[in-house]
């Protein structure tokens, strides 16, 4: 943890205590079909690596169930950008409930941040990342960051989703290719017959097939992947079948977000 302010400092919300920080929600969007992103101030002396994720406590929820009341939330807000921001798919479960519900000025309580799943200082290797649907919010962070420090990093989105309407972020993403000259997105539906958008990029779930039709010309990547667990253990068996080692093969489930 960094140097930060002490309970001490009166009714201010947005500081540490031994359980970690209170802060605000002041803002919620929906940024895909039942996919919301929150908001809240940002502690002074809170920092964090672009990738990371914090616990989030619910303040005495009205309801609860067997998994209690604290989540865990990538943040998919970049540490450049002013608040912070986590996601999340809205599902029918008490802590989705009372999140999604929760008044604006509530105060909540975060620890953190956590993570390893970040931008290697060494921009030496290209990164492909892979992702499937609210997996996308790490990926969020890492780009809109790169595109802030103009990094130097090689760097390839493939991003899975049943159709358009379900993709958090899709068109910020894809105009990120404007902002980042070493960056190539590559969008995939797996139902488009079930929306009611169009769509002219790829289609069908993520294969060997398509990631050697994009990767052309791009040697010894870092492969990030961040979906739910079925894709994310397919993804790593396929990679490990044509030969990529364990090593170069970084992971984070998402299971009901």
């Amino acid at each position: 943890m960094n140097d930060i302010a002490s309970k001490d400092q009166g009714s201010n919300p947005n500081v540490m205590e031994a359980s970690g920080y209170r802060v605000r929600l002041i803002a919620r969007r929906e940024v895909a079909q039942r996919t919301m992103a929150l908001y809240f101030e940002r502690p002074a002396g809170f920092s964090f690596k672009a990738g990371q994720f914090i616990d989030l406590t619910l303040p005495a929820p009205p309801e609860t169930d067997s998994e209690g009341y604290t989540r865990a939330f990538t943040l998919a807000g970049a540490p450049s950008e002013e608040h912070l921001m986590v996601v999340t798919r809205l599902r029918d479960t008490a802590f989705k409930r009372v999140f999604y519900e929760m008044p604006f000025e509530t105060v909540v309580n975060i620890e953190g941040p956590f993570g390893n799943l970040t931008l290697p200082e060494s921009s030496a290797r290209p990164l492909v990342f892979l992702a499937g649907g609210i997996g996308i919010t790490p990926f969020r962070s890492m780009l809109v960051q790169a595109a802030t420090q103009d990094l130097p990093h090689r760097l390839v989105l493939f991003y899975s989703n049943r159709h358009p309407e379900d993709a958090p972020f899709l068109h910020e993403l894809q105009d990120l290719q404007r902002k980042i000259s070493s960056y190539t997105f590559v969008g995939t539906m797996t139902q488009m017959g079930k929306s009611d958008g169009s769509w002219t990029g790829d289609t069908g779930y993520l294969d060997h097939a398509m990631l050697t039709r994009h990767l052309q010309g791009i040697e010894s990547p870092l492969y990030y992947i961040v979906g739910p667990p079925a894709m994310v253990k397919g993804i790593r068996t396929m990679l490990k079948n044509v030969g990529v080692g364990k090593a170069d093969i970084r992971t984070e489930e998402f299971a009901g977000y």
